[in-house]
């Protein structure tokens, strides 16, 4: 069964991995496979593999069975449904999601695509779960960046089972139906994180005090999230498998010896059966309340395992129950396999069975409790590194206070004050204050420990083999004491930590446009020094693509400082996440034509005649020609970057008027390779003379999908295609990468280089 389960996760690895399904008739061999596994032991394994590639197949077709019609995106159309989960307010505006029911545009009825994700911008529209509403909105298939290290949020909502995105229009079909609110587990969330809030108030505890009662962490500050991250304490703040299971554990404990007290009751049911029922059915409360999230079902799989072994009165072994867990929680969830937090769960737990084995004498509850620490602290390095490109070196000095702490004061009294804050408030609202100051208490422990300088290790994303080797490296260090050489386990670990992603020889550049959506972000990397142009967008108080898109990328490649960041003029596609990036990334010197808008040291305007030479590679800066540039557009830096086979220009937002000025003035750019198209390929832009003068082989359009203003318009598409130069555009191909020498490399584009068959077609 060990073996038969690894065998089912791999073949629904080798499904998720393919760029497209293959036919679905294919799940008809599923019952062949099925006798294969119970019938033919030789070929079990193989068996096993094939039902995890067919189980995968069929729950993938069914996902992408529903749809939006590409017809109708975009287009207004209005939608019957029910709100299917809590109401997120931000500013002015409500998030939310929606399971359409019906779906009519021009006056026909059209296939619903189920669940949707919605935004409001709507203060006076006050959702609750289980209402049914029509209402007029525009929607897009799932879409979302595509840049190394970056999040795929397309593959996120394929797991979520969300076929949709969109708004809702102000418009009078908008309307709550008459129809009795559906009884959902979403409604009692609803009505319960309201009571929280009316309870605590403004307390900056409140929100963690929702993320433990009901899973909601929708509404904790980034501020917050940062220390959590830099401490590696974020799992505490979750309804998470530690939590599901120390509730589960207590109940049982707990109400096996309430029932062995009285005696009698034993005679019917022994007190450890009694006790595995009321654990398991405080885990389904408790994972309830966090509204069945998937990592919350996981824990709730793995609890009822360990208790079904409990009333089955068999003793099995731990391995054989994480083995159980593990294929009950594929069988329900395949792409679980997705998540970061299912792979850190089983393995947290896996290395913890590993490392406790073996020991031929306990040494007392701390030692046992400081060696866990230890386990999980070195058993997920290479996993952390893997997916975060970061790992917290505070994380064992603040779990062996924090777990303990949020785990056994702070979750017990954050559980009875929500379970009576309806039926008896006062005492509910007692105990949620007083759950949120012990939360408090420990606040200050772990604000002081992000706080120091090597908090946090980042290192650049390992190479395949890399990975294997330290994982190599963990199992020899986590041998039993008695073992020799377990030392060499170190050996193992080393290139995880001094491999890297490599870098551009002497008299190379490495260029790359990211996908921020409509807006624009490049990196320029040479052997020994990296610039930043532009920063994309600012798209909320929480989200910004510097943060979400350009760090990421940089700390993919192992990159944790900048030589020079250009931000080429102010506007918030181009500037809004310059702020999220100088937080987190240590830069050098920045170039702006905006300087005021900017917070640095070392920052100084852009202007035409500055120029700098990196490793063989030339850089200058040919526009604006001084500082009285009036048209903000006119403002942009542009930047030409040259090696000896290729050159870059990087425009900016310049219009015509700047164009002709840097035909006159720089008739060097003449035969430039690659060109960012000048403000995002607008009409105002891109004149017939600069693109014959110019002359580029490739033209990149940075982006956003189905953006507002229609870029790159229709007219400026075809002037390149009359001139035969090769196009193409963040919002089809995702990052673009190019390396130039001698000559310049055929690009290559991310999108379609890790294309999974859950990504949207363009």
């Amino acid at each position: 069964m060990r073996l038969g389960t690894l065998a089912f996760l791999l073949g629904i690895l080798a499904c998720i991995h393919l760029t497209s399904l293959p036919d679905s008739h294919l799940i008809y061999l599923m019952p062949v496979g099925v006798g294969l596994v119970l019938f033919t032991p030789r070929l079990r394994l193989s068996a096993f593999f094939l039902c995890g590639f067919l189980w995968a197949l069929f729950r993938a077709d069914l996902i992408l069975s529903s749809a939006l019609l590409k017809a109708i995106e975009g287009q207004t159309v209005v939608v019957t449904g029910t709100v299917a989960s809590l109401p997120v307010q931000r500013g002015g505006a409500v998030r939310f999601e929606f399971d359409v029911e019906g779906l009519a545009f021009d006056g026909q009825s059209w296939t619903p695509p189920g669940r949707v994700r919605l935004n409001w911008d709507d203060r006076s529209a006050l959702l609750s779960p289980g209402e049914h509403w029509q209402l007029a909105v525009r929607m897009k298939r799932p879409y979302g960046f595509m840049n190394p290290g970056g999040f795929d949020y397309e593959g996120w909502l394929f797991r979520e089972n969300i076929r949709a995105t969109g708004y809702v229009v102000n418009n009078p079909a908008n309307q709550r139906l008459n129809t009795p609110p559906a009884v959902s587990l979403e409604r009692v969330r609803h009505r319960l994180w309201q009571a929280i809030k009316a309870a605590m108030g403004d307390a900056p505890e409140t929100s963690m005090i929702g993320a433990l009662a009901i899973g909601v962490q929708d509404e904790i500050l980034p501020s917050q999230w940062q220390v959590l991250n830099r401490t590696g304490t974020s799992h505490l703040i979750s309804i998470s498998g530690l939590h599901v299971g120390l509730v589960a554990g207590l109940v049982f404990f707990l109400a096996s010896w309430l029932w062995s007290l009285f005696g009698v009751t034993v005679q019917y049911m022994a007190a450890p059966r009694f006790g595995a029922i009321a654990g398991l059915l405080a885990a389904l409360v408790y994972s309830a309340l966090a509204g069945l999230s998937i990592p919350t079902q996981r824990s709730l799989v793995m609890v009822a395992v360990v208790m079904a072994g409990v009333l089955a009165h068999r003793r099995v072994a731990p391995l054989d129950l994480l083995i159980l867990a593990l294929l009950a929680v594929l069988i329900i969830d395949p792409f679980a396999v997705l998540s970061v937090g299912f792979w850190l769960s089983f393995v947290a737990v896996a290395v913890i069975i590993y490392g406790m084995s073996g020991r031929t004498h306990a040494q007392g509850i701390w030692w046992r409790w400081g060696r866990v620490q230890w386990l999980v602290a070195v058993g997920l390095l290479p996993l952390l590194i893997v997916w975060f490109q970061q790992y917290p070196l505070m994380g064992m000095l603040a779990n062996l206070v924090a777990v303990p702490w949020v785990s056994f004061i702070v979750v017990p009294i954050v559980l009875v004050g929500t379970l009576t804050i309806v039926p008896f408030n006062a005492l509910g609202t007692a105990l949620l204050i007083s759950s949120g100051y012990t939360l408090g208490w420990l606040w200050p422990y772990l604000h002081w420990l992000s706080k120091v300088d090597f908090a946090t290790w980042h290192q650049s994303a390992p190479l395949p083999w890399a990975l294997s080797a330290s994982v190599m490296g963990v199992a020899i260090l986590l041998l039993p004491k008695g073992v020799p050489a377990r030392w060499v386990g170190l050996v193992w670990l080393l290139p995880l930590i001094f491999s890297g992603r490599g870098r551009p020889a002497e008299g190379e550049l490495w260029f790359t446009l990211l996908d921020v959506g409509q807006g624009l972000a490049a990196v320029a990397r040479t052997r020994d020094h990296v610039l930043v142009y532009d920063t994309g967008a600012r798209f909320s108080a929480r989200f910004n693509a510097g943060s979400a898109v350009v760090v990421p990328y940089l700390r993919y490649y192992g990159i944790n400082e900048l030589d020079i960041l250009v931000v080429s003029h102010g506007d918030n596609d181009h500037i809004g996440g310059a702020k999220s990036l100088l937080e987190q990334i240590p830069v050098g010197l920045i170039l702006t034509s905006v300087p005021n808008r900017l917070k640095h040291k070392h920052i100084t305007y852009c202007v035409d005649g500055q120029s700098w030479r990196w490793n063989g590679v030339d850089f200058a800066i040919i526009h604006p020609p001084d500082r009285s540039q009036r048209s903000a557009n006119n403002r942009s830096c542009v930047l030409k970057i040259s090696t000896s086979g290729g050159t870059v220009l990087l425009s900016g937002d310049i219009q015509a008027r700047a164009e002709r000025r840097l035909l006159k003035s720089h008739p060097e750019i003449a035969e430039t390779n690659i060109l960012i198209a000048p403000h995002h390929g607008s009409k105002t832009s891109s004149s017939p003379q600069f693109i014959d003068t110019v002359s580029p082989d490739y033209v990149l359009f940075p982006v956003g999908y189905r953006n507002r203003f229609r870029f790159p318009k229709a007219d400026i598409i075809e002037r390149y295609r009359q001139r035969d130069v090769r196009m193409l555009d963040t919002a089809r191909d995702g990052a673009i990468r190019f390396k130039l020498n001698e000559r310049v490399s055929i690009p290559e584009t991310y999108r379609e280089a890790e294309r999974r068959f859950w990504h949207t077609r363009y």
